[in-house]
């Protein structure tokens, strides 16, 4: 009955979230392409029995690489298909895996979408990433006996409350999936308190430790470095949001004060941010310059990178990340990348959404938790800017933690295997 009700609500405000997809269309066309697809109408018609991995966004989807592509290289032969609910998570899927998957849109979840898409899709087994659960998705499923695993999962206690609140909903989703792999015990067990049932929960780490470092990142990173000045300090903002660029920007002037050469990086984290940053840059009277229009030159002081898929040779160049979404009240962003680069690593008090790894990096002495308060900040900030060999052995600390908590992407692998009886 819950469902019902749940049901009608989601129609009553479809007209509403289509609008509001139209509306965000404004900064990014991709919100306004392919909508067949948000309502079951599929571009594609892969064979059957494939596997089927949800990745909302940008994030999911880089978490969701190592899996597929060890998936892939053990069973070649069994399709692949990537959901996703974002343009930028689309773009993510094309730059990772080109034509190795099927990639479509997630469509709205109510049963009628479901029915279209789920028949011309008829997937073997459902992965969803991290926690993006939706009940008609999971009641499709469970009619067409199609297992869903709910994998590299995490719930934090507010998000466990929120759950708890609609616990109508809740427990008979939990009750649907076939397997959560949890990214550690104490997610775990607030599964099992919101009613999953216990035979039915792995613990098996996080899939982003698993993350891979092309070979020519360092090689690209190095080249920047050499574009830029080689002996300018670089810091590094990660993945920011709107209020964090504009904290660093006010900092600037006073962190010139202790290292007059210093690059500031700004990676924004959505492409509609692009524009409003470099606006942010010049209207301080700081000297910018857009990834885009070319490289950074010795009188660059902020270089703005207003393009897609390059995170990681951008963090190779840089001798100090702090990873945004943290200095807000947004959940923090991964920071395992710049760790795994062997960067040393700074994320700010924000960081509910990667509790269990910040305090894994953290007691590993690979990481630092900054304020988010402009004068504490600066005085952080000035502290490992001006110290090599801190930088150092945080950077090598990172990679050892990394490599040490590999072992998630295997055992998930060997999962879907089993699920999909290969």
């Amino acid at each position: 009955m819950a469902r019902f009700f749940y049901s009608v609500l989601y129609a009553c405000l479809l007209p509403v979230l289509v609008l509001r997809l139209w509306w965000r269309g404004r900064l990014n066309p991709g919100y306004r392409q392919r909508l067949r697809e948000r309502f079951g109408l599929l571009p594609h018609r892969p064979p059957a029995n494939g596997l089927w991995i949800h990745a909302v966004s940008v994030g999911e989807t880089l978490a969701a690489a190592p899996l597929v592509k060890s998936f892939q290289s053990r069973h070649p032969n069994v399709p692949v298909i990537v959901t996703t609910t974002t343009p930028t998570g689309s773009a993510q899927v094309q730059r990772l895996f080109g034509a190795g998957v099927y990639h479509m849109y997630l469509p709205y979840d109510l049963p009628w979408f479901w029915r279209n898409f789920l028949n011309a899709l008829r997937p073997g087994l459902l992965v969803v990433m991290e926690t993006e659960l939706w009940p008609n998705l999971l009641a499709a499923c469970e009619q067409r006996h199609i297992p869903v695993m709910l994998t590299n999962a995490r719930l934090s206690e507010k998000s466990a409350r929120g759950y708890e609140k609609f616990s109508a909903l809740t427990q008979p989703m939990l009750q649907r999936l076939s397997m959560v792999a949890v990214q550690n015990a104490a997610d775990g067990q607030r599964f099992l308190d919101l009613g999953l049932p216990a035979g039915r929960l792995e613990v098996t780490g996080s899939v982003k430790f698993d993350m891979d470092v092309p070979p020519m990142v360092q090689a690209q990173g190095a080249v920047l470095r050499e574009q830029w000045g080689a002996e300018r300090p670089v810091l590094a903002l990660a993945s920011s949001h709107a209020g964090e660029d504009e904290l660093l920007l006010d900092l600037y002037p006073r962190l010139l004060a202790v290292c007059p050469t210093l690059l500031l990086l700004l990676i924004p984290r959505h492409p509609e941010r692009f524009e409003a940053v470099t606006n942010a840059v010049r209207s301080r009277g700081i000297r910018v310059q857009r990834r885009s229009a070319g490289a950074a030159s010795a009188q660059t002081q902020a270089y703005v990178a207003d393009t897609m898929g390059e995170m990681l040779q951008l963090l190779a160049a840089a001798d100090l990340v702090l990873v945004g979404g943290s200095l807000i009240a947004h959940g923090g962003h991964n920071p395992i990348e710049p760790a795994a680069l062997g960067k040393a690593t700074l994320i700010g008090p924000h960081h509910m959404n990667f509790a269990v790894i910040v305090d894994n990096l953290q007691s590993a002495g690979a990481l630092a938790v900054v304020s988010d308060q402009a004068d504490e900040l600066l005085a952080q900030l000035q502290t490992y800017l001006n110290d090599d060999a801190l930088r150092n052995r945080m950077g090598a600390a990172g990679q050892a933690a990394v490599d040490a908590n590999r072992g998630a992407v295997k055992r998930l692998t060997e999962l879907c295997a089993a699920y999909l009886k290969l």
